[in-house]
């Protein structure tokens, strides 16, 4: 009996040849899960240049109201581009500096105004209290408590010296165990005597400086300075040194003079001869004058509302070589009869910041 079997059959029967069956693709990996972390960031360094700016009319008073439009800025002689402008108030991060080593003339009045120094922050200002004479002493970290800035202002008790005059040693007579020999008619032989001052002014500035520098970009850095002028030749950083560590810092000075008193309100009318100015003029800042209580009073909320309500500029520069780190900045209003007080200049390697 033939049987008949079918293709079908016969693939079964001998299980060979039969199609390998068809394979499903591999299956995606699985994706991750959320984690909640958020990507890492980019961070971009660019190369901008912050420039506070004051306008003042003929009688000391600040401009208010001025635009973008009324401004133009230059750096090395060359015009660059404001690329942010702002007219708002900005909060203040102050180291509040005094000299404590003050003549007996000075201190008096000085010592009575303190407590008014306070009344000079806002609720959205932090000031820190220094005083030096041979060295900086910090006597209150940065707070934005007023009544703990009061009370230690209050509790300050400054050092005065009685303008003593010390011998030159270069001019004087004879002397025996460290004192003048006695002459017939009993007049010191001496040339010319000074009063050898003691005050590291360029260390107590660079002191209150590193204590700015990390203090947000946000904020308006400054130092207010309260001084006679005096200067040790002692300092262990120099005049350059400091102004190099101001301005690579954004950190403007406020210089009030007590040695004399002027008309309220007046600038120092030869600005740069002193170190008190010098320091002032380059970090586009200002010098007072003020010998009286009642002036010191009135000028301490002057200066931090001035410090507070500058114009903030801000441009990256081009066109400006890269072969010198310093470079000159020049502010123009273009308004007739109005003085406009800005820093001096800015260094390149200071600039890259995320």
């Amino acid at each position: 009996m033939t049987r008949t079997i079918t293709a079908l059959g016969l693939i079964a029967v001998l299980g060979l040849c039969a199609p390998a069956p068809a394979q499903e693709p591999p299956s995606a990996p699985p994706a991750p899960r959320n984690t909640g972390q958020r990507p890492p960031r980019i961070i971009a360094r660019t190369k901008t240049v912050i420039v506070p700016v004051t306008v003042k009319d003929s009688h000391g008073q600040l401009v208010a109201g001025l635009q973008q439009g009324d401004f133009r800025i230059f750096a090395d002689n060359v015009q660059q581009q404001i690329e942010n402008f702002s007219a708002d108030p900005m909060p203040l991060s102050a180291v509040v500096l005094i000299d404590n080593d003050l003549p007996d003339r000075s201190v008096d009045q000085v010592q009575r105004s303190l407590v008014s120094i306070s009344a000079g922050f806002g609720p959205m200002d932090e000031a820190a209290l220094v005083t030096y004479d041979t060295f900086p002493t910090t006597v209150s970290e940065f707070t934005v408590n007023n009544d703990q800035l009061f009370t230690q202002l209050k509790r300050l008790q400054l050092g005065s010296h009685n303008g003593m005059i010390i011998a030159d040693p270069t001019t004087a007579g004879p002397m025996v165990n460290g004192h003048p020999l006695p002459t017939a008619t009993g007049v010191p032989q001496h040339g010319s005597q000074r009063y050898v001052a003691q005050d590291a002014l360029e260390d107590a500035i660079y002191a209150s400086a590193e204590m700015l520098q990390n203090r947000g970009r946000d904020r308006r850095k400054v130092i207010f300075l309260i001084s006679d002028g005096a200067d040790s030749s002692h300092n262990s950083h120099t005049f350059d040194e400091t102004m190099h560590y101001l301005l690579s810092h954004d950190i403007a000075v406020y210089s009030i003079a007590v040695t004399r008193s002027v008309p309220f309100g007046k600038k120092l009318l030869q600005r740069g001869l002193s170190n008190l100015s010098k320091y002032a003029v380059g970090t586009g800042g200002d010098t007072y004058f003020a010998g009286k209580q009642r002036d010191l009073e009135r000028l301490y909320s002057q200066v931090a509302e001035e410090a507070r309500n500058q114009y903030t500029l801000t441009f990256t520069p081009r066109n400006i070589s890269i072969a010198k780190d310093y470079h000159s900045i020049e502010v123009r209003v273009l308004r007739p009869d109005l003085t406009v007080n800005t820093r001096d200049g800015y260094y390149d390697s200071a600039l890259l910041a995320p």
